[in-house]
């Protein structure tokens, strides 16, 4: 239990780089949008390009590729590990015998792997806000694991020669059984890999099964869903919004999300176009141009590719022609313009709601239905419409 306290600390480590992460990549982001840098996608893809391996070329632990690099920091010091990480002191003739005492006293070369690798964490966090976002399909999921699998390495390294140079402390006399490795550094890793992707994407079951089935320990589920909690709470102490959901609101996608709640009562007339100050809707009448009655519903697209085709099709379609929406239209002399029958494009049962529905009820109508608009009435008289992005931009409010 008690090394709960790193795995948890872990968490924080990966709750804090998911909010510092989505905030200065969407400022970024939003400065490529609003500057002359956007308008040179290529340019900005090989300058960034150029500059990574620059710096990335004298480290050996950034010049490798992201996954050869996860890879090693998850793997545990086997007896035929050459990698700097595994340089320990094994020496029979120390005065206190190895298979008492948990774990063994770092090498040189941990030392300066340490070095490398706390090089290597600042240069993925800084490289990571700016190639997420280019006209490339940098990722995001590897980059994000990389960082956290170093943090929870050099964690792990520290844990690891505190409770060998300390084992006599009362926390690790309970924590560590003789012959056995008190910390495994490799644990670390992925603890620290699954709470910088969760605090970035605010994923906390779903990666922890992605977790498990990368690594197939059952063991491991504790300390990757302690971590995996604990990052996902301090990044939604400063904001809900994961890095998938900022971009899109960025971009003005609409996207209706499930968590998010409204502030205030707002219903479907208070949403619908047109809004009371506006000029009435406009629309086509079958009968009465008074009723307002609604009858079906159709899109400007279609309507637009129907006359299209009738003026390609039917001889004597002028813009003054006369639009029916039944199947009964009467004959008209050849001398007049002939109407348009567009009973089959029509949409005789649209979605409708009355114009005091909740906009709660309306927007969870959208996300469960697919809708892309909806109708608004009164007593069968239509009123206005909503459309996806109308909900959206009222849901975001």
């Amino acid at each position: 239990m008690a090394e709960l306290v790193p795995f948890i600390l872990l968490g924080v480590f990966g709750g804090l780089w998911g909010t510092l992460f989505i905030r200065a990549n969407i400022a970024w982001c939003r400065r490529r949008k609003t500057t002359q840098l956007g308008k040179y996608p290529v340019l900005e893809v090989i300058a960034v390009t150029g500059i990574t391996a620059v710096l990335a070329f004298p480290n050996p632990y950034t010049r490798r590729s992201t996954s050869e690099l996860i890879s090693e920091l998850f793997n545990d010091c086997g007896a035929l590990e050459s990698s700097q990480l595994c340089d320990y002191i094994n020496n029979p003739n120390m005065s206190r015998p190895v298979d008492d005492i948990p774990d063994r006293p770092a090498g040189p070369g941990v030392y300066n792997a340490l070095w490398q690798l706390a090089l290597a964490l600042v240069f993925k966090i800084v490289i990571t806000i700016f190639t997420f976002g280019m006209k490339i399909p940098s990722g995001l999921f590897i980059p994000s694991m990389a960082v956290g699998a170093i943090a929870g390495r050099i964690v792990g390294i520290a844990v690891e020669q505190m409770a060998y140079h300390h084992h006599d402390w009362i926390i690790f006399k309970n924590w560590c059984r003789p012959g056995a490795d008190c910390v495994t550094p490799g644990l670390y890793a992925m603890v620290g890999a699954a709470a910088c992707l969760g605090g970035v994407t605010r994923m906390t079951v779903s990666l922890v099964v992605i977790m498990f089935e990368l690594t197939g320990g059952l063991e491991y589920i504790v300390p990757l869903m302690a971590a995996a909690v604990t990052s996902k709470w301090v990044a939604d102490a400063f904001g809900k919004e994961g890095i998938y959901e900022s971009h899109i609101q960025l971009n003005g996608y609409p996207y209706l999300d499930v968590r998010d709640e409204f502030t205030h009562r707002t219903l479907a007339t208070d949403v619908m176009r047109p809004r009371r100050n506006d000029p009435p809707l406009a629309v086509l009448t079958q009968d009465s141009t008074t009723s307002e009655r609604l009858i079906g519903f159709v899109q400007r697209r279609d309507l637009t590719l129907a006359i299209k085709n009738a003026r390609q099709k039917q001889d004597g379609v002028v813009s003054s022609s006369v639009v029916y929406f039944t199947e009964d239209a009467p004959q008209l002399p050849a001398s007049n313009p002939q109407p348009l029958k567009l009973r089959r494009i029509l949409n005789l049962s649209p979605f409708t709601v009355t114009d005091h529905t909740p906009m709660e009820t309306v927007v969870d109508i959208f996300r469960k239905l697919g809708l892309r608009q909806c109708l608004v009435t009164r007593s069968g008289r239509l009123l206005g419409i909503i459309t996806r992005r109308m909900s959206c931009d009222t849901w975001l409010k």
